[in-house]
């Protein structure tokens, strides 16, 4: 269970949102919307502890997550606007980095992420040469090797193209139709068939 107690958030002097109440529970899915500058993605990183809130609390399991940090972050994936993969490395040595320091998932899993993305054939080609919707891929594969509970999601549909969307509604789905969390943002409306989905209006 995730919880955000009276969270406010201030940028540039601006009041992005004030005494914010949240809860999200296994098998849940909670969509995040606003107009740009809303302060999206600002409670993503709250939320994600990576950045704190002028006022209030995020509680993971009910403990606070500043306190808990290690347990916390074995649980969460977050994937920002930022792909967050090494330019320099390939796909698949970058999942083999992910593979690494999560101690998760096989060669078998690795080759069925990329695949799952459409990387199928770019897999030994430098992440800095792939177009920007290959690189958001290539940070999108690590959904199918996580196998944390919590996702965080900031506009994961951008850059992705048809094929792409249903695959990644597909895996979303799944992952929470199986017990798991997500939270995203997106401007387009996904059709979450057999969910629970909470609204967060923001603005």
């Amino acid at each position: 269970m995730l919880e955000g107690n009276g969270l406010t958030c201030v940028r540039d002097g601006r009041v992005l949102f004030n005494e914010l109440n949240l809860r999200l529970e296994a098998g849940e899915i909670l969509q995040v919307e606003g107009a740009n500058g809303a302060g999206k993605t600002s409670l993503l990183r709250i939320l994600c502890g990576l950045a704190q809130p002028r006022e209030g609390t995020v509680y993971w399991q009910g403990k606070n997550i500043n306190h808990y940090r290690s347990v916390y972050y074995r649980e969460l994936l977050y994937i920002g606007h930022n792909p967050g993969v090494k330019q320099e490395l390939t796909p698949l040595e970058n999942l083999h980095f992910l593979r690494a320091l999560k101690g998760r998932g096989g060669e078998l899993a690795i080759d069925r992420a990329l695949e799952q993305v459409g990387l199928y054939g770019y897999e030994d080609v430098t992440v800095r040469t792939l177009s920007a919707g290959q690189r958001r891929r290539v940070a999108l594969a690590r959904l199918w090797l996580s196998q944390g509970c919590l996702w965080v999601l900031d506009e994961p549909f951008t850059a992705i193209d048809r094929n792409g969307i249903r695959n990644l509604e597909t895996q979303l789905m799944h992952h929470v139709q199986c017990g798991g969390m997500v939270i995203i943002t997106s401007h387009q409306m996904p059709q979450w068939v057999g969910c629970r989905v909470r609204q967060l209006s923001l603005g």
